[in-house]
């Protein structure tokens, strides 16, 4: 018996990088999984390699109105859910004074304001008991130049972990967070960032080396499971100690 036999999750974003591992995890852990990505060709290709007890769904992040189709998807293929991931996000890096207003809405939208509206969506169709994983990121803590916008919009979605528990809690609902540090995805090669912009930034991670998606999956594992039963607004930070200094 895997540990999460007969659990129905949601990850979003989970075509490519940490929620694609997550998704072959909670596959291999017995889950009946749902994925969520916003390019077809994405989607299409994360569904081929998952297999078919995978549902995978088109969905924009970012907008509200796909929000509720998305919950209703999951309604109809899965009648309910017990496990969401919220895991789809952007990161994009500029000096505050090269930031304009779509810039900022489309960072906000796809990172805060899309996964708010989704997790209300949910709330009809969210078991007893049920998790709720936010992906959030050390950003969200450390004041690292040139990420404003992205460690505002990150810091919004921790919050979420703490507000919601005390507001879900007596539904059954409870609701923790995971804050990586630098993971080796293709996120690196999305910002324009070379191997030599890489190495600058793993200096400053005590461990001396990119995390894995594995090691952050584990930890969502965690949450997603019954084994953190009594955890309500935790935070796990897997940054190879980037945090403390």
């Amino acid at each position: 018996m895997g540990r999460l036999s007969n659990k129905r999750a949601l990850i979003t974003g989970g075509t490519t990088g940490i929620g694609l591992e997550v998704a072959r995890l909670f596959l291999a852990e017995g889950a009946r999984i749902a994925i969520t990505g916003s390019r077809a060709e994405t989607v299409a290709t994360a569904q081929a390699e998952l297999g078919p007890r995978v549902t995978s769904i088109v969905s924009d992040a970012s907008n509200v109105a796909d929000q509720k189709t998305l919950a209703e998807r999951i309604e109809a293929e899965f009648g309910g859910v017990d496990i969401v991931l919220i895991n789809a996000g952007i990161a994009e890096l500029r000096p505050v004074e090269q930031w304009d207003e779509q810039a900022f809405d489309r960072s906000l939208a796809v990172n805060f304001k899309g996964p708010f509206f989704l997790l209300q969506a949910l709330l009809p169709i969210l078991a007893n008991p049920a998790s709720i994983v936010l992906n959030t990121s050390i950003n969200a803590h450390i004041g690292m130049p040139n990420s404003s916008v992205y460690a505002a919009s990150k810091a919004a979605l921790l919050s979420l972990a703490r507000t919601l528990s005390g507001e879900l809690v007596e539904r059954g609902i409870r609701v923790n967070a995971v804050s990586p540090g630098p993971i080796a995805t293709p996120l690196f090669g999305k910002l324009g960032m070379s191997d030599s912009d890489v190495a600058e930034l793993v200096k400053q991670v005590p461990a001396g080396r990119q995390g894995k998606p594995s090691e952050v999956a584990q930890a969502m594992l965690f949450f997603a499971s019954d084994d953190s039963a009594f955890n309500l607004g935790s935070e796990l930070i897997i940054d190879g100690g980037m945090g403390t200094l």
